[in-house]
This record gives C-alpha cells, sequence and structure tokens, in this order.
C-alpha cells in the first residue's frame, strides 16, 4: 500500500531527514585514516538520542547496530566495529532515524584521504545520478523514469548498477511501498503523484553488478571484490521540481574542512 503524505507531514519528515544530515555532518568531522568505524556508530548514537530522536536501524530485523558503515567493496549494510579506516579507503555512511512518529534515511560516501582517480569518478559519477534520478521524481512521471536514468548515467561509464537491492518509500515505516529500483524503462511502472515520500539511493559498483550476501547475512559485497559508492537522499514528489527533504549542505562543508577527506564536487 502507497501511503502519500499531508503537507504537514512532510514537514515532520523534513525535519528527520535533516537530522540525519546533522549527524552525517558531525561524523564526517571526524572520519580519518586510524579511525574504527565502531567510533562511528557510537557518535551517531549519542547524537542523535541528544537531538531527542532513536536510530531507526537499532534492531531492525535484528540489525545489531545503530548505523551502516560500508568500506570499500561492501555495497550496504556493514557492520560497524573494529575496522581500522586507512588512507584511500572509501565509506559509505548510511544513518536512519525516528523523530515525531517518522523517518529520515539517507546515506553519503566519504573519501579517506589519496584515493585513485578512478575511485573519484566512481564517487563523482555516483553521487550525480542521485542527482539526475530526482529530476525525474515530479508529478506525472512513472516509477521507472527514475530508475532508467541512474542506469544510464552510471552505465554509460561501464559501471556496474546494483538490482539486489533498491530504494525505497518512507514515512513512519523506515521501508514503506514503492521499491524505487536504480535501474529500469523509461514510461514504465507506478504513476508519480504528489506527497509520495521515498529514498532514492543508488549503489554503484566500480566493475560488475553482481554481489553477495555474508554469513552475517547482512553485509552486502561486491562479487568481483571491486569498490561500490552509495549516495542516498529522501524526496518528496511534487509538480515541475522535487522537493529533497534532506540536505548535503552541511556534509559537504564538514568533509571540505577535514583535511582528512577529499570533497568530490558534483
Amino acid at each position: 500500500m502507497i501511503f502519500y503524505k499531508t503537507d504537514e507531514q512532510v514537514e515532520l519528515m523534513r525535519i528527520s531527514a535533516l537530522l540525519v544530515s546533522e549527524t552525517l555532518s558531525e561524523i564526517a568531522k571526524i572520519l580519518r585514516p586510524g579511525l574504527a568505524t565502531i567510533e562511528i556508530d557510537k557518535l551517531a548514537n549519542e547524537f542523535i538520542l541528544d537531538n531527542g530522536a532513536v536510530p531507526s536501524f537499532f534492531n531492525y530485523n535484528g540489525f545489531p547496530h545503530h548505523i551502516i558503515t560500508s568500506v570499500n567493496d561492501v555495497v550496504v549494510h556493514g557492520f560497524p566495529g573494529k575496522e581500522i579506516l586507512k588512507d584511500g579507503d572509501i565509506i559509505s555512511v548510511d544513518v536512519g532515524v525516528i523523530k515525531n512518529e517518522y523517518h529520515g534515511d539517507h546515506a553519503y560516501t566519504f573519501v579517506i584521504g589519496d584515493a585513485s582517480k578512478e575511485i573519484l569518478d566512481l564517487v563523482k559519477t555516483t553521487k550525480e545520478s542521485l542527482f539526475v534520478g530526482i529530476n525525474e521524481a515530479v508529478v506525472g512521471k512513472r516509477l521507472g523514469d527514475i530508475g532508467a536514468a541512474i542506469q544510464a548515467y552510471n552505465e554509460k561509464k561501464g559501471y556496474g548498477v546494483v538490482r539486489d537491492f533498491v530504494g525505497h518509500g518512507l514515512g513512519k515505516s523506515m521501508h514503506e511501498d514503492p521499491q524505487v529500483p536504480n535501474y529500469g524503462k523509461r514510461g514504465s511502472g507506478l504513476l508519480l503523484k504528489e506527497n509520495l515520500v521515498m529514498a532514492i539511493e543508488p549503489m554503484i559498483n566500480l566493475g560488475k553488478k553482481e554481489v553477495y550476501i555474508e554469513r552475517d547475512g547482512w553485509t552486502v559485497r561486491t562479487a568481483d571484490g571491486k569498490p561500490s559508492v552509495h549516495f542516498e537522499h529522501d524526496v518528496c514528489i511534487k509538480k515541475g521540481k522535487a522537493l529533497i527533504l534532506s540536505d548535503y549542505t552541511p556534509i559537504e562543508m564538514a568533509e571540505k574542512n577535514n583535511p582528512n577527506l577529499k570533497y568530490t564536487e558534483n
């Protein structure tokens, strides 16, 4: 079932989405080589609780951590732990919160130190493709238009567009209908109507599109061991131009101000 939001509910969702953005900006301030990913989880949990919300991911279907940290060839659902970040690593940090009964949920991929041009191009292209998809998220378009735009933008660079995991509707539940694939056929799928809120989240691999799930039942890795990049925004369908509820501005500011991170423009 698809739940269309009232304008008042959309504004409550914006509050949740912006708290996620603020959490990611706090994380961006501390990222560096030598940092254990469990320290990111600890910071995020404390910041979310201090701001009157709770982490969406903790105990969600048994997920044992407060946020998701996916390093290098981990596509999504990586566990924070003893893993130490190294120069040249990339890390996708995915954060969810519940505030005022509504979820915010988005992600950002950071480059630690000096990475190869090949990696930087993958990060840049994936981030750009998110906004290419968002441009299609308007009243009168179809769901397939979003996925088709993201797919074409990445495949022209030879990247693998993950099929096994997709974006989703968002509201009082973290995962609502519809599913939002990052691939598809223009003119196909659900007709987009005003005040449908969804998380659009391209997951793009440097190599092939195939992935596998580790024995922990969560961690998703690329089948060929090559890096993967993940960006995500919370978006509300509107006439003419989509309303982005989350905000990369504070994250990018923190990223630019952290000498241990490489900022990638889009």
